[in-house]
């Protein structure tokens, strides 16, 4: 067993399960503890308030019957320093990126410099109304035609939309784009094309695209296999989309050949920008052919990701796009000034309400303004640099002698571990693994993902951490091994130092329990 796992059992037995005396150890449930595991809904009591509106000093104007709640919504009833204490309670259970390593493969957890969060609560920023009429909102118009302007240099290709809301939004957009391309020249083509190493969104999004989802293998070095592209690719085929570096970490060495035969047959090529933090500022989609890119700013320019919040999948296009993009478009006029463009008669039209999420165009548009195109191709640099510096230093503790990168290559951002071995030598299964690293601190890598790979562990480890951070990453990593081969109960067992123990996670999502009251 290793020195770092004795020191956390002689430290305190209990917290790993190995106490000989489990009912001198065991917590006994307090009053108040039962209290802090409710629900908001269940600390509610009729009558209680956080906030008491002022009586109403201007006319009263009712909503039309019909846009009028038959009773009013059962909303908790709670008083101010109760809701406080609740959700500060709630987040001090949360692992997130201000609490440590989140090095989850394909979503980038990259820390965001807390600037950006200033800029973006500037009240110029923050209190613009939506409606604004646009010639009193000339500086948003015109931060927003500038970020516009970046994407489009970063894409490689000269028209930018900002109004889609996510990744998967900007992929929905892209797939109407292209079917209102083929309807415009009368072609009715069917099928769109996804390798199987795709995010899971791809095929769902050209499901509901209304085409049909054509799956694509891959080779023996993690790129799209050609000669099945090939045998594929046929007058039907209305899109091909593809993600470079790839989910399995990999870098298509044939995306000039690739982009080839989709042109050929007279197809889309669109790039799910997902990976793009991989390659920012040293390559461009545009200049590989792709026609169609979206962006995830929440992966590669700094606006927070994940908890629900707002997000931003903006799409670049090539110029036998440009005419069907959603509208208004944000534009620069003739004399100077900052407009939204509807005269757009082509356009698939909106995609959501305004202009898309403003703020976080804000933090993006102060990213890429601190560190100007060598930063940005700087980050894109570490970001492959740590990656490989990681798996290289699983190598040398000999990690990968049971956890084996699927693919032996050079990777790019992230790079992808296959669990087989440790669940046949071991009997360890990859989430058993992930688990036990919650008790070292760090949160898991993504897990089971891409399914092409035998118990998948995906890590990304980004730019943004230091070499001491991948170190004490790789080190806790071959101490669950080494642990598991003394006593794999251990890691089956874990975690043991978090809020709640492990939970039936496939229950749970096949099962939600809804405690709002109906």
């Amino acid at each position: 067993m290793s020195s770092i796992t004795e020191n956390r059992l002689h430290a305190d037995p209990s917290i790993e399960g190995h106490d000989p005396h489990p009912r001198r150890s065991a917590l006994v449930e307090t009053d108040m503890q039962r209290d802090r595991a409710k629900t908001i809904y269940e600390k509610s009591k009729p009558g209680r308030r956080a906030f008491v509106a002022p009586e109403l000093d201007v006319p009263s104007h009712a909503l039309p019957e019909k846009f009028r709640r038959a009773e009013p919504p059962k909303l908790p009833e709670i008083a101010e320093p109760e809701i406080v204490r609740h959700y500060n309670r709630l987040s001090k259970r949360n692992f997130d990126l201000d609490t440590g390593f989140y090095p989850l493969g394909s979503c980038t957890m990259k820390h965001n410099p807390k600037l950006h969060e200033r800029v973006a609560a500037l009240p110029g920023n923050s209190r613009l109304h939506p409606l604004q009429n646009p010639k009193r909102a000339q500086g948003a118009l015109q931060l927003m035609h500038e970020l516009q302007g970046a994407l489009s240099e970063v894409a490689g290709l000269p028209h930018v939309s900002l109004q889609p809301s996510a990744g998967s939004h900007g992929e929905l957009a892209g797939v109407l784009l292209t079917r209102a391309y083929f309807e415009d020249r009368g072609d009715q083509r069917t099928k769109i094309l996804t390798p199987d190493t795709s995010h899971g969104t791809n095929p769902a999004t050209v499901t509901m695209g209304g085409y049909e989802v054509v799956k694509v293998g891959t080779d023996e070095h993690g790129g799209v296999d050609v000669e099945d592209l090939r045998a594929k690719a046929d007058e039907q085929v209305a899109c091909l989309m593809l993600t470079n570096p790839n989910t399995l970490g990999v870098f298509d060495r044939n995306i000039e050949e690739i982009a080839k035969i989709v042109h050929g047959v007279g197809a889309t090529l669109y790039y799910d920008g997902a990976n793009l933090n991989a390659v920012m500022g040293r390559t461009r989609p545009g200049d590989m052919g792709f026609d169609i890119v979206h962006f995830n700013l929440h992966k590669t320019f700094t606006q927070p990701h994940g908890g629900g919040g707002p997000g931003a999948g903006p799409i670049a296009v090539s110029d036998r796009m440009e005419p069907y993009l959603t509208k208004p478009q944000v534009v620069k006029r003739d004399d100077g000034t900052f407009d939204l463009d509807y005269d757009r008669p082509k356009s698939i039209g909106r995609l959501r309400g305004f202009q898309g999420n403003y703020g976080v165009f804000v933090r993006s548009y102060a990213y890429i303004l601190s560190l100007g195109s060598d930063g940005l191709q700087e980050a894109s640099e570490t970001a492959v640099l740590n990656a490989n510096y990681l798996l290289a230093k699983l190598r040398a503790l000999g990690v990968t002698e049971y956890l084996p990168p699927a693919y032996d290559r050079l990777c790019m951002h992230e790079f992808v571990l296959s669990g087989a071995p440790m669940k046949k030598e071991l009997d360890l299964r990859t989430l058993d693994l992930a688990k036990r690293l919650l008790d070292h601190g760090f949160h898991p890598p993504t897990v089971y993902f891409p399914l092409l790979v035998d118990e998948a562990l995906l890590i990304e480890p980004t730019e943004t951490e230091t070499m001491e951070t991948l170190d004490l990453f790789a080190e806790a990593l071959a101490n669950i091994l080494r642990e598991g081969a003394e006593d794999p109960e251990i890691a089956r067992n874990a975690p043991y130092g978090t809020p709640v123990r492990r939970l039936d996670e496939a229950g749970a999502a096949k099962r939600p329990v809804i405690r709002q009251p109906l």
